[in-house]
């Protein structure tokens, strides 16, 4: 069979010698780039070649490009300070929602640890304070990704924000039915 031709099965996902497809089209690919095939003085292989490499380099920078910009909490769909495009103004933003959350946050401790039997009340205090040193190290690790950069301090104060309102609703989920059988 020339290279640059693949055969299948019709009705099946096969090929001829009874491999899967998949398998069959990595080995053509392979075997296709392997080989130095010239039409009228053009070399297929080199071509092949640079344009595998193209669309490989494209893909990859969407796939980065797509996972830095989707990856920080203040660039997520839920944020508060989302539409702000003055850096201080978007910090302001963002330490005010922070502080919202984390009165969220304290209420809900609050509520909970009313209702709790006291060794159950120290296994949250210690939770607690692993989860702030997590969302600490969390926040850090990700305001770090700006460098240093202008975005870095809105960015640690979203991360605080969101990782908080998680946090709320962790407990709630955790020991709602604890404070509904209290009443």
């Amino acid at each position: 069979m020339p290279p640059g031709l693949l055969f299948l099965r019709v009705g099946g996902a096969g090929t001829k010698q009874g491999g899967s497809a998949a398998t069959y089209l990595t080995h053509h690919v392979i075997f296709t780039l392997g080989t130095e095939e010239t039409h009228l003085g053009f070399c297929y292989r080199a071509a092949m070649i640079t344009l595998v490499r193209s669309w490989l380099l494209l893909l990859t920078a969407f796939i980065c490009c797509d996972s830095v910009a989707r990856a920080q909490h203040m660039n997520s769909a839920s944020v508060p300070c989302r539409n702000i495009a003055i850096t201080i103004a978007m910090e302001n933003c963002f330490d005010k929602a922070y502080k919202a959350a984390d009165s969220g946050l304290n209420q809900m401790y609050s509520q909970i640890s009313k209702v709790l039997q006291p060794d159950d009340l120290q296994r949250l205090r210690a939770a607690q304070r692993l989860w702030i040193e997590f969302r600490d190290a969390t926040c850090s690790a990700e305001s770090t990704l700006y460098n240093g950069g202008t975005a870095s301090a809105p960015a640690y104060s979203a991360c605080l924000e969101e990782e908080t309102h998680q946090r709320t609703a962790d407990l709630k989920t955790i020991y709602g039915w604890v404070i509904a059988n209290s009443r």
